[in-house]
């Protein structure tokens, strides 16, 4: 079987390919497990002309003049002169392109539309949706839950085409604890990690808030904040000198290199996040690859990725009581048992293997 995987939009600040497709690993993991039983060609658009060869999987680089190709002719040559039974377009905000598409390759080739936490258009787009959808044979979502908005919003005309597939993981392995703790000069009884943006939507104020409130009745216990984005880096700060103990507790790291986030997820026992909204969760992801304890938001992404709340404990978004509730349990749980679901969750459901393993199923089902 010949898979293609594409988008519309290009990121210029990329010119060489192995430093583009180590960008996106959350995702080419799952075209290489895929490449082991069928020919893959994924379509890329930096700024870089050529082809390029990795791990089974054959990149096509495309130069577009725009942010967007909204007449993409040279892809959808390409595309149909490749021959392909299925096609892959990551972001269903590409209606017209689809649209497109379907006209170039005919009704042969089956086409798949990967949900990236996009919301469905309001305006006179969403029935360029509409149209889009009679073209599309297949949606993946990272829950069901997310297909149900599209199809109340008369988007998706059927749920039969609507699946429940996370379309990312992760790249990091488990390494041992105490070297990881050891590597990056920390401690703490027990360690939690968070990793994100600084904003509303992370909500890292209900986290600080609450966890001030636990140290008061685990003192030992230590909060590393990594964010890439600071908007209320000022608000925590602040928060942070008033909590009594806080000042050493709760330390703010700021950007770590991707690379060095494998060894903070060791270090740490627990994950947390305040997040009201995720498409799909990369950081949660990787920190569940290395054993970490997720403690996340009752949200529907985090709840998939969880298997409902199997491994870990979830918590409302923006409720500090409820988080504090959660914290207050991690004294009492069994470290090793807990770890050890995290790990077979992501093994079972959220490694590159799983993730191809239940798209090869849904193409078989189309």
């Amino acid at each position: 079987m010949r898979i293609v995987s594409t988008s519309y939009s290009k990121s210029p600040e990329f010119n060489r390919p192995q430093d583009w497709l180590k960008r996106i690993s959350f995702y080419t993991g799952i075209l290489e497990q895929l490449a082991i039983k069928n020919d893959v060609i994924s379509i890329e658009r930096i700024d870089y002309e050529g082809e390029y060869t990795e791990n089974g999987v054959v990149y096509h680089f495309i130069r577009q003049e725009g942010k967007i190709a909204f007449w993409p002719f040279r892809t959808h040559r390409f595309i149909r002169k490749a021959k392909p039974d299925i096609i892959m377009i990551n972001g269903f905000i590409f209606p017209l392109q689809i649209i497109q598409l379907r006209l170039w390759v005919g009704r042969t080739a089956k086409i798949i539309i990967l949900h990236r936490a996009e919301r469905p258009f309001a305006d006179w787009k969403k029935y360029l949706q509409q149209l889009a959808d009679k073209c599309v044979n297949g949606y993946l979502f990272s829950s069901i839950e997310f297909g149900k908005e599209w199809i109340q919003k008369g988007v998706i005309k059927s749920g039969k085409k609507v699946f429940e597939v996370i379309q990312s993981s992760s790249v990091f392995n488990l390494q041992d604890k105490s070297l990881a703790m050891a590597m990056l000069g920390i401690s703490g009884d027990p360690v939690f990690l968070l990793v994100g943006r600084l904003d509303g939507n992370k909500d890292p104020l209900t986290v600080v808030k609450a966890f001030i409130q636990f140290l008061l009745f685990q003192p030992g216990a230590k909060l590393y904040m990594i964010y890439q984005t600071a908007e209320l880096l000022q608000e925590i700060s602040d928060l942070i000198k008033k909590g009594a103990g806080a000042t050493d507790s709760i330390q703010l790291l700021g950007p770590v290199p991707h690379q060095d986030l494998q060894t903070w997820y060791n270090s740490a026992a627990f994950f947390i996040s305040g997040s009201h909204y995720e498409g799909s969760g990369i950081a949660v992801c990787e920190a569940m690859s290395c054993g970490c304890i997720p403690l996340v938001t009752n949200i529907v992404s985090f709840r998939s990725m969880t298997g409902e709340g199997n491994c870990g404990l979830l918590y409302e978004p923006g409720n500090e009581e409820e988080l504090l509730a959660a914290l207050l349990k991690t004294p009492q749980m069994d470290i090793e048992l807990e770890r050890s679901k995290v790990l077979r969750q992501f093994h079972d459901e959220l490694s590159f293997k799983a993730i191809a393993g239940k798209i090869e199923n849904i193409i078989k089902s189309l």
